[in-house]
Order: C-alpha cells, then structure tokens, then sequence
C-alpha cells in the first residue's frame, strides 16, 4: 500500500496541489515583487537563507543524524504553498505578497532542492550509509512535478477564471488529505521504529517550526513596520510544502525514516498556525476596541 501510494498517488496529488497554486495565481503576483521590492526581498531572504541555516543550527544543537537530520534539512528547502496562502488570508495579512513569494520561490527551489539535497546527503549520513539523489533525475522530476502544472493551472485561471477561483479551495483541502494518508502509510512501515524516530525528531522539528514563524514575525514587524506583512512573512517561512518534501525522502530516496520529520512537522505546523491566525484574531480585536 505505501510503495503505491507513493509512486503514484504522491507525485499525482502534488501535481494537483502545484495545479492549485497555479489556479490563484495571475501575472500581476509577478509584478507586484518590483512594485513592493523591500517586502519580498525580507520574505525572500527569510525562506531560502535563514530557514535552512536554522534548521542546521537545530540539528547541531539537538544532536540529530543520519536520515532524520537529513529529512529535517530538505523540509527545510521546501516552500509552502497553497496553505501558506491560505493561513495567510484567514490571519489577514498581506495576501498579495504571500502569492508572490509562493509563486516566485516555487519556480526557483526546483534547482536549489538537489543541490543542497545532494550536499545534505553527504554531510549528515552516518558511516557506512549510502543515500543517492540524483541531480538531473531529481531536477527534471520537481520540474514536472511542481513547475510545469504551476504554468497549468495558471493557463485555467487566465482563461477560466470562476472555475479556477471554486476549485482552489477544494485542492487545498485534497492536499490536506493526501498528506494525512501518506503520514499514516509511513508510520505504519516504520513499526515499532517510529516511537524512537518521532521521540529523536519531533523537538527538533517543533523547535524549527516555532524559531521560523517568530523570528518571520519579528523581522516583518522591525524592518517593514506593517502587521500584516509581518504575519505573511511568519506563515510563509514557518509552513513548508511537507508534500514536497515527503516526494523526496520516500519517492525518491525510498526511505521511511528520513520522512518523520517532515512528517511530524507538518502535523506540528498546522496546530501552530491555528494558533497563530487565532492569536493575531484577538490582537487585532483588541486593538480596534481600544481604538474605538
């Protein structure tokens, strides 16, 4: 059950879910990086420096090794997507620059993930491990997976545009789905490894989750004095595509083990942004009656 659903229902529910990005995006989310340069470089910075030297940083500091230190690390290169965007909205923050850095990142970490995906590999393996990503394969494979239906799903929402806007709700939902079943397929395989695995991975990655949205927050709120970009920049680095990153640990490197900890991650990342869109809910509430 686990080998078929991650060699098929895997890459096909991402391909629906980079279809979902697509299908909220229009040309002007492009644009709208040149027109508001200074908060997208910030969100910029914070997703593709920051996050994965934090996750080093974590792995150093909790002792990790071996495949959970090296699932930990590619979470960390994989950008969120529709949720992200989604969180985004219902928190009511900048929306506008929370599609932009989706739609932007999304079509840059194709090349990033096997580069550093190969580097982590070789750094983190235990002695007499031996894990291949290989680059071509693996840069051909995100690029059809995540950037080509990308393209698609902006092509429905240029020429159909209601349709594009009803089904985008509904892929979000599906990708939640999906991920749920592919956790349970992992935690099954793994047997009684999984209490030690998720007991070594699970501070670690509550620890990357919780540093990545406070340190998004405070950075947004410092250098762009805006609330609402600050709570974009907080869910954008601290939601990441665990879909995508599952595609890699078990798809293409076919191992259980390096799937905890994105697998625990994206558990962890949906309660703290409920938390988080609840908590500046009643900021925000607060605020307007001492205003009033």
């Amino acid at each position: 059950m686990l080998l078929s659903l991650i060699k098929i229902g895997l890459p096909v529910a991402l391909i629906l879910i980079m279809v979902g990005v697509g299908l909220g995006l229009i040309p002007d989310d492009f644009r709208r990086v040149f027109r508001q340069p200074r908060a997208f470089i910030i969100g910029f910075i914070c997703q593709m420096a920051f996050l994965p030297l934090i996750a080093m940083a974590i792995i150093a500091a909790t002792g990790l090794h071996g495949e959970l230190a090296i699932g930990l690390f590619i979470l960390a290169l994989c950008p969120g997507g529709v949720t992200s965007n989604l969180y985004t909205m219902l928190a009511k923050g900048d929306v506008g620059l929370s599609v932009s850095l989706t739609a932007v990142i999304g079509f840059i970490t194709p090349f990033t993930i096997p580069l550093l995906g190969v580097w982590a590999i070789n750094y983190y393996s235990d002695a007499g491990s031996h894990f291949e990503l290989p680059l071509v394969k693996t840069w051909l494979q995100l690029i059809i997976i995540t950037v080509i239906p990308v393209m698609v799903g902006m092509a429905i929402r240029a020429k159909w545009s209601a349709f594009a806007m009803r089904m985008e709700p509904i892929i979000s939902r599906f990708s939640v789905i999906v991920l749920a079943l592919v956790i349970v397929s992992i935690s099954l395989s793994l047997g009684s490894r999984l209490i030690d695995y998720t007991m070594q991975a699970g501070p670690a990655a509550l620890i990357l989750n919780l540093t990545t949205m406070g340190l998004g927050y405070v950075v947004g709120r410092w250098l762009l004095h805006s609330e609402a970009q600050a709570r974009t920049i907080s869910l954008e680095v601290g939601l990441q595509n665990g879909t995508l990153a599952l595609l890699i640990t078990t798809g293409l490197l076919n191992n259980a083990a390096m799937s905890v900890a994105p697998s625990v991650y994206s558990l962890i990342m949906f309660a703290t942004a409920t938390l988080f869109t609840l908590w500046v809910g009643r900021k925000g509430a607060k605020q307007n009656e001492a205003t009033a």
